[in-house]
């Protein structure tokens, strides 16, 4: 048997889905969504909108770690008037990024008489199954578009499988009772979840909303709907796609099935902006679910977001814990600088880093990262070589190894991208 190639193994790169382009701003900050724009990272507040000083402290957190939307709950009066304040106290900040306006229920009478609110936010969301039921349904999402035409604002109309709209779907089970062979429970549930957004897509347009400032998101909690739904989605309209598994968990759990949903959709070119909807541990920074997000589109090669450190996972050879140790010091430092480094270092979001834990991969993964360091493993002599744009460069020995390639890391990222400042 010939293992001869007749054609070269074909490379493995997402292929965006063409669809319409929206433009969420606030001020000077123009964030393009869809269309040939890169992915974009959301995030949402899980603060009191009524508590301005705390919801800015967040959004201000959630804007450092790397989202460039954040969504915040506007559910009553109060809320609402919190609203521009909370706009007022991050421009102080100097935290130029759009919010989003989370509107359940009362959006219509929120977005009417509190102006102020609908001005001073750069997006709507509006749930097609809580506008109103009957009569109210249309007049109610009406007057939601009404106002983000008032302002010129972009709007995401985000159906969710635990809110949907009962009417639309006790319509379709109709349809499907009378159909010779009738499709299962599901497969109704994720035409009724596709319908609702298209068709109130459809309805916004006939008032005057112009498409290109329509998003769409269709949210479940289980891996395999999202991706059904999703597909079938995108083929059915060129609006901009939020993904999002909703409801998806904690820790582990809702890391993996995020992750998993999410990559899925993003190979295949499906997705124009992403939220990984992580339930905190106890204690846990809100901030996860950005880096589990930026994590998912940098691994897919879609955006560069932190500079990336290879590191081995340790085995028998690798009785030391200081790659780990170091590993780890040089992945917490690079995460805590880039709020900083974004102005100061351009492209250094592209940097590599290898710190690996013994002579079997180690030179070789040191080799093709920027920078890389091989630590000595069990047996082997206490020299840990240093390699640099693919050469080695030195060795580091005794007891401050680990400082003196942080300082390494140091002076090699002020040489290399240093230089690009203007």
């Amino acid at each position: 048997m010939s293992t001869e190639p007749v054609l070269p193994i074909p490379l493995s790169t997402p292929i965006r889905h063409s669809s319409l382009q929206a433009t969420v701003r606030w001020g000077e900050r123009v964030v393009t969504v869809g269309g040939d724009a890169p992915v974009r990272v959301q995030s949402m507040t899980n603060t009191d909108t009524e508590d301005v000083i705390g919801t800015a402290i967040q959004v201000k957190e959630l804007a450092l770690a790397g989202s460039e939307l954040v969504r915040i709950t506007v559910n009553t009066p109060a809320a609402a008037q919190a609203v521009p304040h909370i706009r007022e106290q991050l421009d102080r900040m100097g935290v130029d990024v759009p919010l989003v306006g989370d509107f359940h229920y009362n959006g219509h009478r929120l977005l009417t008489d509190e102006p102020a609110c609908a001005q001073a936010l750069s997006k709507y969301r509006i749930n097609p199954g809580n506008v109103g039921k009957g009569d109210k349904h249309d007049r109610q999402f009406g007057q939601m578009i009404e106002a983000a035409m008032r302002w010129d604002k972009p709007v995401r109309i985000g159906v969710n499988w635990g809110s949907l709209d009962q009417e639309l779907l006790a319509r379709l089970m109709d349809q499907n009772g009378q159909r010779a062979q009738p499709w299962e429970s599901r497969q109704v549930m994720y035409e009724a979840l596709i319908a609702s957004a298209i068709e109130s897509a459809q309805l916004a347009e006939s008032m005057g909303m112009p498409s290109h400032q329509i998003l769409l998101s269709c949210k479940v909690s289980g891996v395999q709907d999202l991706v059904a739904v999703y597909r079938e989605l995108a083929k059915r309209c060129h609006y901009p796609l939020h993904l999002g598994l909703t409801e998806a968990g904690m820790g582990v759990k809702g890391t993996v099935a995020s992750s998993t949903a999410l990559g899925i959709l993003l190979q295949e070119g499906i997705g124009d902006t992403i939220r990984v909807s992580l339930t905190p541990q106890p204690g846990e920074s809100r901030t996860q679910e950005v880096v589990i997000a930026a994590e998912i589109l940098q691994s897919l090669g879609l955006r560069k977001f932190v500079p990336s450190v290879t590191a081995c996972p340790g085995c028998g050879r690798t009785t030391s814990t200081t790659f780990q140790e170091l590993a780890k010091q040089i992945d917490d430092y690079l995460r805590a600088n880039m709020p900083m480094w974004r102005a100061r270092y351009p492209g250094v979001e592209n940097l590599k880093v290898a710190v690996m834990g013994c002579i079997v991969n180690g030179p070789g993964e040191s080799k093709h990262a920027d920078i890389g360091i091989s630590l000595p493993g069990t047996g082997e002599a206490p020299a840990a070589p240093v390699f640099i744009d693919g050469e080695k460069a030195l060795t580091l020995r005794g007891e401050s190894i680990a400082t003196e390639f942080h300082q390494i890391v140091e002076q090699y990222i002020e040489k290399k991208y240093g230089t690009a400042i203007a």
